[in-house]
C-alpha cells in the first residue's frame, strides 16, 4: 500500500485552479507525497478571465488588470513562478467620480469612499450641503444592533446618507463586484467596515484610527506608489510561468467534467467524450452554476442555484496622443449610478500604467455592464464602441478614431455575493465535508473575487487536501 500514488483532480484551469495544482505539486514533492495531479480546464486555455495582449508595444488586459499589493499571496506567487523582477506598481495620480456631467477629484482621505479628513470633505463639490450635514450624523450614530448579514447599501445609507452613498461609495464598491450595493453582502465583501463600526462607533473616526496615519505621511506614501501591482507584459505572464512550471501531462485542455460519481472511498469523474478519471481527493475551482451542473444528482450545493452573475464588457481603445484634445490629469474615474452614462468606469491606462503604452500613444480602457443594465453587453463591437466614445466625448474631445480597439465579453462572470452569501458558502463546505470528504471548493465565487482572493482559496484547499491524502495514507496502512 505504500508505494501506491494517490490521484488529485483540479477542476477549472482558471487562477484558483492554476494556483492549486502547482502549489499540490510543490506540497507533494517537499513531503515526498506520491501525487499524481490532473488539471481540467473546459476551454483550450489557462487563466480564466486573466488574459492579455500584446500589440505594436501595447500591453492590453481582457480582463482584471491588476492585484492589491497589500494582499501578498499574488505577490508570493509571482516570486514562485521566476517573476518577482517583472512587478510593476501603478502611479498614484488623481481619480475622479462623474457625477451630474462633470467630474469631481476623489475627496482626499477617502478610503473605499469613506472620508477620513474633514477639510476635503467638506469642500468637494461632490455633495451638497445637505448631503455633507447627513455624513456628519456618522458622529453621532449609534452602532448597529444586529449582527446579522446586511446589505452594503443599508449599511453605508444609515452611517453617511444617501448622497454619499450614491455619489462616491456606490461608484467604487460596485465597480469591483459589478453589483448592486443594496443587494451585496457586508459580511461578504467589507466585513472589516463592521467591525471598525463595532470597535469605534463613528465609522469615519474609525476608519481614521485604524489606518494609523498621520494624513499627511499618508498622503507623502501615496504620491511615492501606488496599491496595485501587475506585471510588465501583463497578467497572463503569471499565468504563463505557473503553467510551465507544472508537471508533463498535467493539465487536460477541453475537456469538461460532466459529473462526479463516488466510488467507495474515491471518485469517478466524468468528462465529455467518455473519458474518465479516477480520484482520492478534488479541488472545485470552477463556478457556482458549474458546481450545481456537475453534482446536480447529489441534491447538494441547491443554495447557489438561483446566486446570480453580471455580464460585463471590457472596451480598450488605443488612439495617437493628439487625439484627445482635451486631456484630464489623472488615472481614470468612475460613475455615479444616477448619471446618463453606459459607462461604469473609465482607466487612462497610459497614465495608470505607463509601461503599458508607447510614448506618443494613448490607451483608454471602459468598462459596461453592471447589475440591472446587461443588455449592452449583448450589443455589437460596433454598437458598443460607439455608445462608449459618445461617453467618452462629453468629457475628453476625442477628435480621431481609435487606431485599434478590443472588446471583450465576460458572460455571467461576475458572482454577485448577496446577503446571507457567507452562510451559503459556509453550508456548502459543510455538505461537501460530509457527504463529499475530499472534495473541497475554492475560487471567485465562493470568498473573494480577486487574484489574490483566489490565490488564497487555492493555498487553503492544497492544505485541506494534502491533509486528507496524508489522514487516507495513514489509516490505509493502518489496515493493512
Amino acid at each position: 500500500m505504500q508505494g501506491e500514488r494517490q490521484k488529485v483532480v483540479v477542476a477549472g484551469g482558471g487562477i484558483t485552479g492554476l494556483a492549486a495544482a502547482y502549489y499540490l505539486q510543490k506540497e507533494a514533492k517537499e513531503k515526498g507525497m506520491a501525487l499524481d495531479v490532473k488539471l481540467i480546464e473546459a476551454s483550450h486555455r489557462l487563466g480564466g478571465k486573466i488574459q492579455t495582449i500584446t500589440r505594436d508595444g501595447f500591453v492590453i488586459e481582457r480582463g482584471p488588470d491588476s492585484f492589491l499589493a497589500r494582499k501578498q499571496s499574488a505577490s508570493r506567487l509571482a516570486k514562485e513562478a521566476g517573476l518577482e523582477k517583472e512587478l510593476v506598481r501603478n502611479t498614484s495620480g488623481k481619480s475622479y467620480v462623474l457625477v451630474r456631467q462633470r467630474l469631481f477629484p476623489m475627496p482626499g482621505g477617502s478610503i473605499m469612499g469613506i472620508p477620513t479628513q474633514i477639510a476635503p470633505f467638506i469642500t468637494t463639490g461632490l455633495f451638497s450641503p445637505a448631503g455633507k450635514a447627513r455624513a456628519a450624523a456618522d458622529f453621532v450614530l449609534p452602532r448597529s444592533t444586529s449582527s446579522n448579514d446586511q446589505s452594503l447599501g443599508a449599511f453605508f445609507r444609515r452611517r453617511l446618507g444617501d448622497e454619499v452613498v450614491d455619489n462616491l461609495i456606490e461608484p467604487l464598491l460596485s465597480g469591483i463586484y459589478a453589483g448592486d450595493i443594496d443587494q451585496l453582502s457586508l459580511m461578504a465583501t467589507f466585513p472589516q467596515f463592521y467591525q471598525v463600526e463595532q470597535k469605534y462607533r463613528s465609522l469615519i473616526l474609525g476608519m481614521k484610527k485604524s489606518t494609523g496615519t498621520h494624513p499627511k505621511q499618508a498622503a507623502n506614501r501615496k504620491s511615492k506608489e501606488g496599491m496595485f501591482l501587475t506585471f510588465k507584459s501583463g497578467l497572463q505572464s503569471l499565468v504563463d510561468a505557473l503553467e510551465s512550471k507544472l508537471e508533463p501531462g498535467t493539465v487536460l485542455k477541453g475537456h469538461r467534467i460532466e459529473s462526479i460519481k463516488k466510488t467507495g472511498r474515491s471518485y469517478t469523474v466524468e468528462m465529455n467524450g467518455g473519458e474518465n478519471l479516477q480520484a482520492d481527493c478534488m479541488v472545485m475551482a470552477v463556478p457556482h452554476h458549474a458546481l450545481c451542473s456537475i453534482f446536480s444528482g447529489w441534491g447538494l450545493f441547491e443554495q447557489f442555484k438561483d446566486m446570480p452573475s453580471t455580464s460585463v464588457a471590457t472596451v480598450a481603445l488605443a488612439f495617437p496622443e493628439e487625439a484627445i484634445e482635451r486631456d484630464i490629469d489623472g488615472t481614470g474615474f468612475v460613475v455615479s449610478r444616477h448619471s446618463d452614462y453606459t459607462i461604469t468606469a473609465c482607466t487612462w491606462t497610459h497614465k495608470k500604467w505607463p509601461h503599458s503604452t508607447p510614448i506618443g500613444k494613448v490607451l483608454l480602457r471602459c468598462y459596461v455592464g453592471k447589475a440591472g443594465d446587461e443588455a449592452v453587453v449583448d450589443l455589437s463591437d460596433d454598437q458598443i464602441v460607439k455608445v462608449v466614445l459618445d461617453d467618452l466625448n462629453k468629457t475628453m474631445n476625442i477628435k480621431m478614431k481609435p487606431d485599434f480597439v478590443y472588446v471583450t465579453r465576460w458572460k455571467d462572470s461576475m458572482p454577485q455575493y448577496t446577503v446571507g452569501h457567507k452562510e451559503r458558502v459556509g453550508l456548502a463546505k459543510k455538505q461537501a465535508q460530509e457527504k463529499l470528504p475530499g472534495i473541497f471548493l475554492a475560487g471567485s465565487s465562493f470568498e473573494g473575487l480577486g487574484v489574490p482572493d483566489c490565490i488564497d482559496q487555492a493555498e487553503e484547499a492544497v492544505r485541506n487536501a494534502v491533509e486528507y491524502l496524508q489522514s487516507n495514507k495513514e489509516k490505509a496502512v493502518h489496515v493493512c
